[in-house]
C-alpha cells in the first residue's frame, strides 16, 4: 500500500513537471493565454514603441474590441465592418509575422438587440490540437472553423435554445478542454429548460455534438461574460466560473456536475476568475451581500465541499468595484483593475494592498504579464507598458490612440503575447509591437495539460452521459446515440451495457442506440433515454415534420406553455371564443419582447402565415409579427406602421416601413416569405383583416443585397398588452 502511494505521488510530480514544460510554447490560443491567467513565458519583449513606427512591426485596418488569439503563426480576430446595408461582423486571419491577410469571413448579425458598435465583443478561441478556431457571437451563432476559415459545424443559440441576448453584447468566450468546447449563457427552451436560467453547454469540439448541459439553479441576475477556467483540485478536474446568479461555481469539466459554489454578490459576475493552485480569485463590481459597499475581490479555498453555508473565503479586498476586468496572478501577486482605471497589486496570500497605479479612467481590458512587465489597456485608447515593483509600479511607456484626431479610440480587449511580439486590437486598427530586428520564429503549439490520476481500476460508474445530449432532427432522420460513464469524481470509466428507449416521442430505437423517426412523424419533442442498472441519462429530442404545417393550438392544454418549441416561457395556450389560441401576455418585469421559434435554423424556402390580434388598454398596445429566415415582419400597432427588418438595433442595415391603420377589434392575417434573385434577397410581407379576402399584392417588400439564406420560422411579440396568435401555417415555396 505504501509503495503504491509513493508511486502515485511520483507520478503526479512527473505530470506537473510535464505540464510546466508544455506551457513554454509561444502561442496565445485563448484570450488569457496558455496559463489561463494572463501570464506569458515570452522574454525579450519591447519596453516602448511609437505610433510613427518605432517597434511597431505592423498595423492593419481592423475595427475590433476583443483580444486576438495567436496560433500556428497566425493571428485570428473578430470585429465589425461596413456601413449601412453592408454592416456585418467579420472574422479575419492574418500572418503573425507581417500582418498580411490570409482569409476573412463576413456574416450578417440577427436576433439581437446589440448595436453595431458592440459587435465582436467575445474573443475567439483556438484549439492547438486540431488548429480549429471557435467563435460565439453576439447573436448566439456558435461556429467551428478550420485554420483556413472553412466552417466545420455551427449552432444558432437563439433559434435552438432561445438564448437571451441583452443590449450589452458581452457574449462569453468559448473554452477548450480535452475533447470539449464549452460556452454558456442565459436561455429558456422547453421541458426542464422552460425557465430562464444560466446554463453551460459542452460540445464535442470536432463534431459539434452536444455532450452535456449544466444549469445554475439560482435566478439569473444579469447577462454574464465570465470565461471559465479549467483546473485540477483535489485530484478532480473542474470548470470554475463566475455566473449571472452572483455565485462562483465549480463543476466537473467532463460532466457538468456541480462540485461547490460560493455566493459572491447580489448581482451577476462579469469578470473571469483566476486559479492558482487550490485558490480561486474572483471579483465583482455590484452590491456586496453583507454591507452597503460595491465591489469586492476574494480569494476562495477551491477545496470546498459544496456546503454554501461555509464560505471557504481566505481573504477579501472590499469596495474595489472590479466589475469587468479579469485578474492577473503571477509570482504571489494578484493584479486587478477597477472600473476607475486603477491597476491594483495585492498580496495573493493575504489580500494586502501593495500598490496602486492609474492607467486611465475606464477599466475594461485585462492586464497581461510577460518578461517582467505588465501590458495593460484602457478604454479611452490608452496602452501601457508597466514595470511592477515590490512597493510601487513604474511607467515604461504609455500611448493614447485617437480616432481621426478628434476623440480617443476605444480599446476594450487585452493584449496577446506570442513569438516575441505583442498584439492588440482597437477601434482604429490591430497593432503588432516588437523588436523589428529580432528573429521571428513560430514554435509548435502545445495542448494544455492538467493531469489528475486516472480512475481506479475498480471504480464503479456513478454517472451516465448520452450523446448527443440534444438534437433537432427532421422527420425521417436517423440519429445514433452513444453512452459514456464516469465515476463520482468525473473520471471516465468503462460504460456498462445500456438499454435505450424513447419517452414522450414517437419513433423507435435499437439496443445499440440507433433511433429512427418516420418520414410522417409530426412536430414533437421528447427524450431518448439510456438506462444501466440504477443509472439513467436522457437526451432532449425535437423532430421537425415535413412541410406544410398547420398549427391551430387545439391540441395544447389551456393555461399551459406549449411544450414543443424554444422560447415558450412567455407564451401560453388560452381558450378564447370557443377556440384555443396562443397568448403572449406582458412580462411582469424586464423585457417584454420575445420570440417563439417554431423550427430548426436550417429551414429555408418557406412561407409563414398567422392570425394575430392585440388588445388596446388606454394608450398602450403591442407590436407583433412573424419571423422568417432571420427577418422580422412587424405590425407596430401604436405607431400604426408595418416594418420589415433584420437587425432590430441597427435599422440602417435593412428596414422598410409603411403606414397601416389598426382596428383593435379585428383579427388580422399576416403573411411573410423570402425569395432570392441574382444573389439578392427579396423579403415580402402582407396583412389583411382575417375575414376579408387575401390581397393579391404584397403590402411591403424590401431587397437585401447581403441576404440571410436560411433561418427558423417564428412568432414575434413585444407585449405591452395581451397578444394573440392563431392558425399558424408554414408552407414550402414553389
Amino acid at each position: 500500500m505504501f509503495t503504491n502511494r509513493v508511486s502515485r505521488s511520483l507520478l503526479v510530480v512527473f505530470f506537473n513537471m510535464l505540464f510546466v514544460s508544455l506551457l513554454l510554447a509561444s502561442d496565445w490560443p485563448s484570450w488569457r493565454g496558455p496559463h489561463q491567467n494572463g501570464v506569458s513565458d515570452e522574454t525579450g519583449l519591447i519596453s516602448n514603441w511609437s505610433l510613427d513606427g518605432e517597434n511597431l512591426v505592423w498595423k492593419v485596418d481592423f475595427t475590433g474590441r476583443s483580444t486576438p488569439i495567436v496560433m500556428n503563426g497566425r493571428v485570428y480576430v473578430v470585429g465589425r465592418t461596413g456601413k449601412g446595408q453592408t454592416m456585418q461582423r467579420v472574422i479575419a486571419c492574418y500572418d503573425a509575422k507581417d500582418g498580411k491577410l490570409i482569409w476573412e469571413e463576413k456574416n450578417n448579425v440577427f436576433h439581437t438587440t446589440v448595436p453595431f458598435t458592440r459587435v465582436g465583443w467575445p474573443s475567439l478561441t483556438g484549439d492547438p490540437e486540431t488548429g480549429n478556431v471557435y467563435y460565439f457571437g453576439v447573436d448566439g451563432l456558435f461556429v467551428c472553423y478550420n485554420k483556413d476559415g472553412k466552417r466545420l459545424w455551427e449552432h444558432s443559440f437563439v433559434e435552438e435554445y432561445n438564448r437571451f441576448s441583452g443590449y450589452g453584447g458581452r457574449t462569453c468566450t468559448p473554452v477548450i478542454d480535452e475533447d470539449l468546447v464549452i460556452v454558456n449563457g442565459a436561455n429558456n427552451s422547453w421541458g426542464e429548460q422552460l425557465i430562464m436560467k444560466h446554463r453551460f453547454f459542452a460540445y464535442d469540439k470536432r463534431t459539434g455534438e452536444l455532450v452535456w448541459v449544466s444549469t445554475i439553479p439560482e435566478g439569473n441576475k444579469n447577462t454574464n461574460y465570465s470565461v471559465p477556467v479549467i483546473a485540477v483540485v483535489n485530484d478532480q478536474r473542474l470548470l470554475v466560473v463566475g455566473t449571472g446568479t452572483g455565485f462562483v461555481y465549480a463543476m466537473q469539466a467532463r460532466t457538468g456536475k456541480h462540485v461547490w459554489k460560493f455566493h459572491l454578490t447580489k448581482g451577476g459576475i462579469q469578470a473571469s476568475v483566476a486559479v492558482d493552485g487550490n485558490h480561486v480569485f474572483a471579483m465583482h463590481g455590484a452590491e456586496n451581500l453583507d454591507n452597503a459597499s460595491f465591489g469586492r475581490v476574494v480569494c476562495i479555498d477551491a477545496t470546498g465541499t459544496g456546503d454554501v453555508t461555509k464560505t471557504h473565503e481566505v481573504w477579501r479586498y472590499d469596495a474595489s468595484e472590479t466589475a469587468y476586468v479579469s485578474p492577473l496572478v503571477h509570482d504571489g501577486v494578484l493584479y486587478v483593475v477597477n472600473n476607475g482605471g486603477n491597476l491594483i497589486a495585492l498580496n495573493a496570500k493575504t489580500g494586502a494592498e501593495k500598490w496602486v497605479f492609474n492607467i486611465g479612467n475606464v477599466g475594461k481590458g485585462s492586464p497581461v504579464w510577460a518578461d517582467g512587465k505588465i501590458f495593460a489597456t484602457e478604454v479611452n485608447g490608452s496602452f501601457h507598458i508597466i514595470e511592477p515593483g515590490e512597493n510601487e509600479a513604474k511607467s515604461l511607456d504609455s500611448k493614447q490612440l485617437s480616432f481621426d484626431q478628434k476623440r480617443f479610440a476605444e480599446i476594450y480587449g487585452s493584449p496577446a503575447v506570442a513569438y516575441g511580439r505583442i498584439y492588440f486590437t482597437s477601434e482604429v486598427g490591430m497593432f503588432c509591437l516588437g523588436d523589428k530586428s529580432a528573429e521571428f520564429k513560430v514554435t509548435k503549439p502545445s495542448v494544455l495539460e492538467l493531469h489528475e490520476m486516472p480512475a481506479a481500476k475498480d471504480a464503479k460508474p456513478a454517472q451516465l452521459q448520452i450523446i448527443p445530449a440534444e438534437v433537432w432532427a427532421d422527420a425521417g432522420d436517423k440519429v445514433e446515440f452513444k453512452v459514456r460513464a464516469f465515476d463520482a469524481m468525473g473520471k471516465q470509466v468503462q460504460a456498462p451495457k445500456a438499454k435505450f428507449g424513447l419517452k414522450e416521442i414517437i419513433g423507435k430505437v435499437s439496443n445499440k442506440g440507433k433511433a429512427e423517426f418516420s418520414k410522417k412523424a409530426p412536430n414533437q419533442s421528447g427524450y431518448a433515454v439510456a438506462m444501466a442498472g440504477d443509472l439513467e441519462a436522457a437526451a432532449r429530442v425535437q423532430i421537425a415534420a415535413h412541410l406544410p404545417w398547420e398549427i391551430d393550438f387545439e391540441d395544447f392544454e389551456a393555461g399551459k406553455n406549449p411544450s414543443l418549441w424554444p422560447g415558450t416561457w412567455k407564451f401560453k395556450t388560452l381558450d378564447m371564443d370557443g377556440n384555443k389560441v396562443l397568448m403572449k401576455p406582458p412580462s411582469k418585469r424586464m423585457l417584454k419582447r420575445h420570440n417563439l421559434i417554431l423550427g430548426p435554423p436550417t429551414m429555408k424556402n418557406y412561407t409563414i402565415q398567422a392570425d394575430v390580434k392585440n388588445e388596446k388598454v388606454k394608450r398602450r398596445s403591442s407590436d407583433m409579427g412573424l419571423i422568417a429566415n432571420r427577418y422580422y415582419f412587424d405590425f407596430m400597432t401604436k405607431k400604426k406602421r408595418l416594418q420589415i427588418r433584420t437587425w432590430p438595433a441597427a435599422l440602417e442595415r435593412l428596414s422598410a416601413e409603411k403606414p397601416f391603420e389598426w382596428n383593435p377589434e379585428l383579427w388580422y392575417t399576416m403573411k411573410m416569405t423570402v425569395e432570392y434573385k441574382d444573389g439578392t434577397g427579396i423579403i415580402k410581407g402582407k396583412i389583411w383583416p382575417r375575414d376579408e379576402k387575401e390581397p393579391a399584392e404584397w403590402t411591403l417588400t424590401v431587397e437585401d443585397p447581403l441576404p440571410n439564406m436560411h433561418g427558423s420560422p417564428g412568432l414575434y411579440g413585444d407585449a405591452q398588452t395581451n397578444i394573440y396568435f392563431d392558425n399558424v401555417k408554414i408552407t414550402r415555396n414553389k
